[in-house]
């Protein structure tokens, strides 16, 4: 046994007594191990661009379709702001105050109307995230969606949440009580201005938005092909080979028959070389000479 990648000895690669260099010589007998005649090992050239890749555009260009994108998707959601500041000051359940002499009492001291318009705010912010979320997710399926989406969505719910506020409490009740109370008089009731009592509730609008979007992505996106494994297609083929040549050699060998007149491993080979026979009978000669 030698170390490997050590190279033969042209001494004993010429008389053929080297194993590495077995049946290369002249007259050897053919090794049932080597690889089909034709087979010259060499591995086909790769297809023209495999390597190089397509032409890549300039970042800016790539680019502007995702900031397009993300930029409506902001605008569309600060439109809807102005809706969810409507709703609020429509929906919020109102503080109750009454005027008693030089005094604004509360008309319900233990009302929970601060903390009903907080929920009523989280509520609003929730749908609109949901309905946002569904609508960048259907007009954006075709191209796949896009970080520009997802950031849109954040960015522009967390604006639209923030205008709603400031927008509903000027649409709400006015937040001067003095000038409220001197205005409906002394027994007099109305109502204080809406505002947020847990800052919170602005994040109820984007956080929904990007769970709906991740859900609906996950569940229902563009899925896009897996790449075919390294030993498959036209780079593991050897050259010549076809499908029809394999399945028929695969089918022969299921009979019992080896394609084109090659041996089975294990078998003798009859028709062997004679000088490299008569090498390893008595005296050299062929088995007619040997008589007693």
């Amino acid at each position: 046994m030698t170390v490997p990648n050590t190279p033969p000895d042209p001494l004993r690669a010429a008389a053929g007594t080297d194993a590495d260099t077995a049946g290369q010589g002249p007259g050897a007998a053919p090794n049932p191990y080597a690889p089909p005649a034709g087979h010259t090992g060499d591995t086909p050239p790769l297809p023209a661009g495999v390597l190089s890749g397509p032409e890549r555009r300039p970042v800016a260009e790539r680019l502007r379709p995702e900031l397009k994108a993300g930029a409506v998707t902001v605008l569309v959601c600060l439109l809807l702001g102005l809706a969810m500041a409507g709703l609020w000051a429509w929906l919020a359940p109102k503080v109750p105050l009454v005027v008693d002499g030089n005094k604004i009492l509360y008309g319900d001291p233990e009302g929970e109307q601060r903390a009903g318009a907080d929920s009523v705010f989280v509520l609003i912010g929730l749908g609109m995230g949901i309905l946002t979320a569904l609508g960048a997710f259907l007009l954006s399926r075709r191209r796949g969606g896009g970080i520009a989406i997802a950031i849109g969505l954040a960015v522009g719910g967390l604006l639209a949440s923030i205008g709603a506020w400031e927008l509903g409490r000027r649409l709400g009740p006015s937040s001067d009580l003095v000038a409220e109370a001197r205005r409906v008089g002394n027994g007099g009731h109305f109502s204080a201005d809406i505002d947020l009592g847990a800052y919170g509730a602005l994040l109820a609008w984007p956080m929904a938005a990007m769970v709906v979007l991740l859900a609906l992505s996950a569940a229902f996106g563009k899925r896009e092909e897996d790449p075919p494994p390294y030993w498959a297609g036209p780079y593991g083929v050897p050259q010549g080979a076809s499908p029809a040549a394999d399945a028929q050699q695969h089918g022969q060998q299921q009979h019992g028959q080896q394609p084109d007149g090659q041996q089975q491993y294990g078998q003798p080979v009859a028709d062997a070389h004679p000088v490299a026979d008569a090498q390893h009978r008595p005296g050299g000669l062929p088995p007619e000479d040997h008589r007693p």
